[in-house]
């Protein structure tokens, strides 16, 4: 269910009989047709487990599904708004960074201590993620959100890519990610904001950076 972009802050779903969406709860601006919203208490397509990995974290994000026919508009707080089109990988995003994202695609939680053990934990904090981190995995769209817009870079063998932790919206693909200190790099293009730490991506997919260094 591709997401058609009205502007860099809102997006539109279409819906069809038998299809459904899940969206950020008070994210609908607007619809047309017969569309019905009711909201998700069994964390999305990942079910009880993985809303109780982030209920016990404090981390989950309240969801809506959304079925129906006909159009919606989404939007939430002026944010710019990343459509990224998954084809059978998998993205890893903060839950409150998620506007709406097809109902085919798999949520889960990750652990943030399973990539990179105390670093990884270190990273969640550094980036805003916390504990855990949310996933969705199959094909079909989402639709996340960021402070001044994103850019997308490309990841690839040989071509590592390395971010500003606090700039770090969301990745995907077959991705290989650890924080390591980088003092004078900081220091040399001025961003010394107190975590001295780059993200450093490696692999096969892409990384999603926001023009800012604010949290939603």
């Amino acid at each position: 269910m591709p997401f058609r972009e009205i502007n860099s802050k809102m997006v539109e779903a279409t819906l069809a009989p038998g299809q459904k969406l899940f969206s950020q709860r008070g994210a609908m601006l607007a619809y047309r047709g017969e569309v019905s919203f009711t909201p998700n208490i069994q964390g999305g397509q990942g079910g009880v487990a993985s809303m109780i990995g982030r209920r016990v974290a404090g981390e989950a994000a309240p969801l809506m599904t959304v079925e129906g026919s006909g159009t919606v508009m989404f939007g939430h707080g002026g944010h710019h708004i990343q459509v990224i089109e998954l084809a059978g990988d998998t993205l890893y995003v903060e839950a409150d960074r998620l506007l709406a994202f097809d109902g085919t695609l798999r949520q889960g939680t990750m652990f943030m201590g399973s990539q990179g053990g105390v670093m990884g934990m270190v990273r969640g904090q550094v980036t805003g993620q916390g504990l855990f981190t949310t996933t969705l995995t199959g094909h079909g769209a989402v639709a996340v959100m960021a402070h001044g817009g994103v850019i997308e870079l490309p990841i690839a063998p040989g071509r590592d890519v390395h971010v500003d932790p606090q700039a770090y919206v969301a990745h995907h693909g077959e991705v290989r990610n650890k924080l390591s200190t980088a003092v004078g790099w900081r220091d040399m293009v001025g961003r010394g904001s107190g975590e001295a730490f780059q993200l450093e991506l490696s692999g096969s997919g892409a990384v999603y950076v926001q023009a800012s260094e604010e949290k939603l």
